[in-house]
């Protein structure tokens, strides 16, 4: 299955490569930082709205995969309801694979709870957060 099948965005704001793993309410997302990216700066990194993107992307193609796999024909549409306790710790340069974790946590009136964690592939942290987000089924 292809990104495109997960989530709703398309270029140039599509910030994960791919869902490498769901199990449960914990799922996996790569993603290669390009030269082409929206949110890389003028230093060749990417600048910490992308990594809040990244993400919450991760999340939105998390939230499609359970929902395909429920049998919906397309992925939903999610939406950012708010950003807390967001650490910075190191902004990827182009070239670099991240590796996002995300875990669902309880979902009351139609917004879930989810915690994100994004490393590099050599395992360098670079950002956590948790978001409320608003899935639209």
């Amino acid at each position: 299955m292809t990104i495109y099948e997960l989530i709703p965005q398309r270029p140039p704001i599509v910030m994960v490569d791919e869902l490498t793993h769901a199990d449960g309410d914990e799922a996996t997302c790569v993603l290669t930082v390009r030269p082409d990216n929206f949110f890389i700066g003028a230093d060749n990194r990417m600048e910490e709205v992308g990594l809040i993107e990244h993400i919450a992307q991760s999340a939105s193609a998390f939230a499609g995969h359970k929902a395909i796999a429920e049998g919906a024909t397309e992925p939903p549409v999610g939406y950012i309801g708010e950003v807390k306790n967001f650490h910075l710790y190191h902004r990827p340069h182009v070239g670099e694979h991240l590796v996002t974790t995300i875990t669902m946590g309880a979902t009351v009136g139609g917004v879930t709870i989810i915690r994100g964690e994004t490393k590099t592939d050599d395992g360098i942290p670079c950002a956590d957060t948790t978001m409320k987000i608003f899935i639209r089924e």
